[in-house]
């Protein structure tokens, strides 16, 4: 089976055809399916989509139970949780729906994980990081791009002398390089690249 486009979240199974992991969706699946938008809703009080999956969580007065539910808990009410919150050992503490927020420092409200800024994320040399509210995710460095080489996601070099995308004076020349470009004048011309005279 061979996916011309790929699959980047699934796999090929057929002449174009990608069966998507749990939690995406489209032709290539790439999309996140937002699992928050589905019938019947898969959480009993509030929803929070996130990448590939969701996280279910409770309103004011309530828990959330193991099983995704909420009940009902005085304890909890008296707390006052942005997010719900669980008993444990008859002691009540506030929950964050990801492991991307942590509890502020009143207890009950969640803040964000700066991940990019803490080290904690992971991406490759050629992508930067981008932090987003509970998580963050990888994006391509300036001057590269995401393209389906060879069976795989990549992000590659852009070259603005094709592209049209550089910014080099009428008279010079333009140089692609790994990330970015550079200019050089015309035989006959001097200065910058970007001014020849």
């Amino acid at each position: 089976a061979i996916c011309g486009h790929g699959c980047k979240y699934g796999e090929c199974m057929g002449p174009n055809k990608c069966k998507c992991f749990p939690g995406f969706i489209g032709k290539t699946c790439n999309q996140d399916l937002n699992e928050c938008g589905l019938k019947p809703r898969p959480c009993e009080h509030r929803c929070m989509n996130t990448h590939g999956s969701y996280k279910c969580y409770c309103l004011n007065g309530y828990m959330l139970m193991p099983d995704g539910t909420c009940a009902s808990s005085r304890t909890c009410a008296m707390v006052n949780c942005q997010y719900g919150c669980e008993e444990v050992k008859g002691e009540v503490q506030c929950l964050c729906p990801s492991g991307g927020l942590q509890l502020g420092p009143n207890g009950r409200t969640c803040i964000d994980i700066d991940e990019c800024s803490t080290g904690k994320a992971v991406c490759s040399y050629n992508r930067r990081c981008v932090n987003t509210f509970g998580s963050y995710y990888c994006k391509c460095q300036l001057g590269y791009e995401l393209k389906y080489v060879s069976g795989r996601y990549d992000c590659v070099d852009v070259n603005e002398c094709v592209t049209n995308t550089h910014r080099c004076n009428l008279h010079a020349e333009c140089l692609n390089t790994e990330g970015s470009f550079k200019c050089k004048c015309k035989q006959g011309y001097r200065g910058n690249g970007f001014d020849c005279a």
